[in-house]
């Protein structure tokens, strides 16, 4: 049995993620990195209080097979492009470093459609970054998720984003071909990814998109 990590627990992909990994038989432990204390309970589950700056403290600690990333702010938070960074690349990388170092041997990391290390867009130049840096780490296994817009209901009020779920949901149908990875997913459909590629993935480096994702969701 194995014992993974999960950074970003609290999310909303890394929530339904560190759910589906405590409810598989396939983990011993999972070890949640988190800023504050969840609101959740179970036998497999260790709750560790960390974020970017107190993470090499709780080096000891994150020793597992695999990690998890699923970090990530939104510019209204996080407005600030120096603070955004920290949150979106510096802290996954770190995490990644620690875990390999560790003795880690397989990552999967949540990024966003069309990240582009060389890209002029802040956003999906920072995404590219991130999976730049930790593929530079050499992990056994790289797992990369591509989502594109992430449907589903949220505890927060985000109207906005409401206002554009709804234009996916009405879009999903007519992207076709090598649009497709810009279709919507749930939160949870990507999370049950996730924990489906790290049950069968054996690759050096993969990279999935809603195509990809959705084949995985539909493996029984």
């Amino acid at each position: 049995m194995k014992k993974a990590i999960v950074f970003g627990a609290t999310g909303f992909i890394g929530s339904h993620l560190l759910r589906d990994l405590l409810d598989s038989p396939d983990y011993a432990q999972v070890i949640a990195v988190v800023r504050k204390p969840l609101a959740l309970s179970h036998t497999k589950l260790t709750v560790l209080i960390g974020d970017l700056a107190s993470l090499p403290a709780l080096k000891p600690q994150l020793v597992a097979d695999e990690i998890f990333i699923a970090l990530g702010t939104t510019r209204k938070h996080t407005p600030d492009e120096a603070e955004y960074y920290k949150v979106d690349h510096d802290y996954p990388v770190l995490a990644a470093e620690i875990a390999k170092a560790n003795g880690a041997r397989s990552v999967f990391l949540v990024t966003a459609v069309g990240a582009n290390a060389k890209s002029s867009m802040f956003y999906v130049r920072t995404k590219g970054e991130v999976e730049r840096d930790i593929l530079a780490l050499g992990f056994d296994h790289t797992h990369i998720f591509r989502p594109s817009m992430i449907l589903g209901q949220r505890d927060e009020d985000r109207p906005r984003e409401r206002l554009f779920v709804a234009v996916w949901d009405v879009l999903n149908p007519l992207l076709v071909g090598p649009a497709d990875r810009y279709r919507g997913l749930t939160g949870d459909q990507i999370a049950h990814a996730i924990a489906k590629a790290a049950r069968d993935g054996t690759e050096k480096v993969r990279v999935y998109h809603w195509k990809e994702m959705t084949a995985l969701l539909a493996r029984p």
